[in-house]
């Protein structure tokens, strides 16, 4: 295909399953209950029901636009990954040529060159859709929690199920978040297939298991015996 060798393809074969691989295990099983991501989402639910017994919500509104903040900053760095991406498909001789000289690279066609940078931008525009659609959620979540029914409401059973609602829309902005970050990961571990397959599939593997590690490891522990 395009002047790739056997090898590229189960290079790239290996890195779609390794994401797949990280989505389904932090999204999809059981074993996402035990993961960082699920044990904030809790704590945001923890959020919005003390969100909702404060008069003063001001810290609320600050958290958020926080929150606001480093959706915008990750949106603009996948926009200016995209713009330096397009700058590859413009100078591809040059680019081949730098590459050529680093230790361990193989030679390849102009052709599989420019199908590898197309790959490339793909996952940076993926990317930024996903920040770009979790800074709008958090845009919501912002006005929701301007609607929210005031503190001496605090035990009525409809102001509870408004607040756990509004955890439900921070905890898919959360989500949104999380998978352009990912995306973001495993960018980096592609850059290996410019080099060989090999490194690209090594860096594949420690992208995966450094994220993995992230997700259970000790941080999110920590965070599951305080929940206790």
């Amino acid at each position: 295909m395009v002047g790739l060798s056997t090898l590229d393809m189960i290079a790239f074969g290996w890195f779609l399953l390794a994401w797949t691989i990280h989505a389904v295990i932090v999204e999809r099983s059981e074993w996402r209950k035990q993961s960082l991501n699920y044990r904030m989402d809790l704590v945001r639910l923890d959020w919005m029901r003390q969100m909702l017994l404060r008069e003063n919500r001001i810290v609320d509104t600050q958290i958020t636009a926080a929150l606001h903040q480093g959706t915008a900053f990750f949106a603009s760095t996948s926009l200016f990954a995209i713009g330096g991406v397009l700058a590859l498909l413009r100078s591809s001789d040059e680019v081949m040529a730098i590459f050529r000289a680093l230790p361990f690279a193989v030679q390849i066609s102009r052709g599989a060159f420019e199908l590898k940078v197309v790959g490339l931008l793909v996952i940076f525009v993926y990317a930024f859709f996903k920040f770009a659609w979790s800074y709008r959620m958090f845009n919501y979540v912002a006005i929701q929690i301007g609607a929210t029914p005031p503190a001496r409401e605090g035990d009525n059973a409809k102001a509870e199920a408004y607040v756990e609602r509004v955890a439900k829309m921070i905890t898919v902005a959360g989500r949104h978040f999380n998978r352009g970050q990912r995306a973001i990961f495993f960018a980096l571990a592609y850059l290996g297939w410019f080099m060989n397959g090999y490194v690209f599939m090594a860096a594949t593997a420690g992208v995966l298991s450094v994220t993995l590690t992230r997700q259970f490891g000790p941080t999110a522990r920590m965070l599951f015996e305080e929940k206790k």
